[in-house]
């Protein structure tokens, strides 16, 4: 199965053949995707699918499926990726990010995730910073952001080069950051 972090309550794991319709239907259900320009037909979320298979299978990091311990149910997803936005930041900076089914919402499962997917990106893949970036006013992921201590950055904010014009609402993204000494001033030292 690959797992690649545990949490009390989730499995992060590579994204599994059977998960496929899941993965569409986050993808494709409108109050989940209410950020995003436009919704992802099956094969769009296949072969987005394809390719994140393909970066956790590369080094490790991508977007990991969550699955619940207790139900073996895939909730949504959570992780780190590589991300290409120059020049509004540098290529390659680790980026953290998460989709939930809507039936998981409110039930912290993201927040436990990504302070797992941080702990992993400090203390075991030694980055020095992982941002995160949402639109504006979104504020579910911007709630989360703070959550686990990250802090937002004003002055790299930026309008999103792939959001296209006929959605101006969904340009303007803030960007959140966490360094690596400010995880290890919150979490302690680290393990390794």
């Amino acid at each position: 199965m690959s797992t690649i972090i545990e949490t009390p309550r989730l499995l992060l794991r590579n994204w599994q053949e059977d998960d496929r319709a899941f993965f569409h239907e986050i993808n494709s259900d409108p109050e989940v995707m209410e950020f995003f320009p436009a919704l992802r037909s099956r094969e769009e979320s296949d072969a987005l699918m394809d390719r994140i298979v393909a970066m956790i299978n590369d080094d490790s990091f991508g977007f990991y499926a969550l699955q619940d311990k207790d139900t073996g149910d895939v909730v949504g997803f959570t992780g780190l990726m590589r991300t290409d936005l120059e020049p509004f930041m540098p290529k390659g900076v680790l980026e953290i990010g998460w989709r939930l089914a809507q039936r998981y919402w409110g039930k912290g499962y993201v927040t436990e995730a990504a302070l797992a997917s941080l702990a992993y990106a400090f203390n075991e893949r030694g980055q020095d910073e992982v941002v995160s970036f949402a639109v504006h006013n979104n504020y579910r992921s911007t709630s989360v952001m703070q959550r686990i201590g990250m802090v937002n950055d004003p002055k790299r904010d930026f309008d999103h080069p792939k959001v296209p014009d006929s959605h101006p609402q969904l340009k303007r993204h803030v960007l959140y950051t966490i360094s690596k000494q400010q995880w290890l001033n919150q979490h302690g030292k680290s393990d390794a």
